[in-house]
């Protein structure tokens, strides 16, 4: 793309408006993630400030009729969640035998369902926020991962950082043990400084990403660590930092991992993790020409600095 050229926003707002009326064939197949998908389409009008072209109120009652409600008290203990489901088909019990209330909710759906609703300014007092953050607690593993689902599933920093951005957005955090979630993300930081969306994996962006935000979220890691001492910090913050710098590519995008394209998906999750450790201007500076020799030298004096 010429970098001379304009970005047209009238074009995206009319993309995200035809999103948010029909579901194009090509994400047919994604249907049953149909509230993360309308995530995506609130959050792209709210950045390009045109959310007046949405009806607020009717997206506000969608989102809440897709919560999952107990019959009463006692069931909010069978082990299910009861969060929100991920559109109106996963809400019907596929196990004609099945005698719960319960549909299959998950975290990304009920992440994506609460950041709908504070987006567009609707107030979560009708969200059933003590059934929802009781029956999360079943989804925390004994290691402190979360799985997505009560039916057992993969479990991995992703979920972590989900259920850490409910009870934020909540304000209430008894859906969670955060000391078991800590010791769990500290322990997926790998020896290269990255971190891995399980303790072992390789490191990668959008691990990163969902790590330090959610310590960000529960209190455990400062703003701008690198104005504090670093060496208090409960994370290794000089090899990380240098992992995330070291992934800006010569086009000035990020990759996820080493020897891969620049994306603009990880150009958020790095610029995003290396903002909280408070190096977003070194990006910057970077992607606006800086040379590869200099920004070499800069990553120099940075190990100097923090070792």
């Amino acid at each position: 793309m010429d970098s001379d050229q304009p970005f047209e926003r009238e074009k995206h707002v009319t993309y995200l408006q035809m999103m948010y009326q029909l579901l194009p064939h090509q994400y047919q197949t994604q249907e049953i993630n149909r509230l993360t998908l309308a995530y995506f389409v609130v959050a792209g009008l709210d950045l390009l400030r045109s959310l007046d072209c949405i009806d607020k109120n009717a997206v506000a009652d969608w989102v809440l009729s897709l919560q999952a409600h107990p019959r009463d008290c006692d069931e909010v203990n069978n082990g299910q969640f009861y969060g929100f489901c991920g559109s109106r088909s996963s809400q019907f019990n596929q196990d004609a035998n099945e005698t719960s209330n319960s549909s299959i909710c998950n975290l990304a759906s009920t992440y994506s369902a609460l950041a709908i609703l504070k987006i567009i300014g609707y107030g979560l007092s009708n969200v059933k926020s003590e059934w929802l953050l009781k029956s999360m607690r079943n989804l925390q593993q004994p290691d402190g991962s979360f799985m997505p689902i009560h039916t057992g599933a993969e479990t991995d920093l992703r979920f972590i950082y989900c259920a850490a951005a409910i009870c934020h957005m909540l304000g209430n955090w008894s859906g969670m043990d955060k000391e078991k979630a800590k010791e769990y993300i500290i322990n997926c930081q790998s020896y290269d400084g990255g971190f891995g969306l399980t303790p072992g994996a390789e490191s990668h962006g959008g691990a990163i990403y969902c790590g330090i935000t959610s310590l960000r979220l529960m209190g455990f890691l400062e703003e701008d660590v690198l104005s504090k001492n670093v060496s208090s910090s409960i994370i290794n913050v000089p090899m990380l930092l240098v992992w995330c710098l070291q992934r800006q590519a010569a086009d000035g995008g990020f990759q996820g991992r080493p020897n891969k394209p620049s994306d603009t998906c990880y150009a958020f999750c790095m610029v995003v993790s290396a903002n909280f450790q408070g190096t977003c201007q070194i990006c910057i500076t970077r992607t606006m020409g800086l040379q590869h020799s200099a920004f070499s030298k800069n990553l120099a004096s940075v190990h100097s600095v923090l070792s």
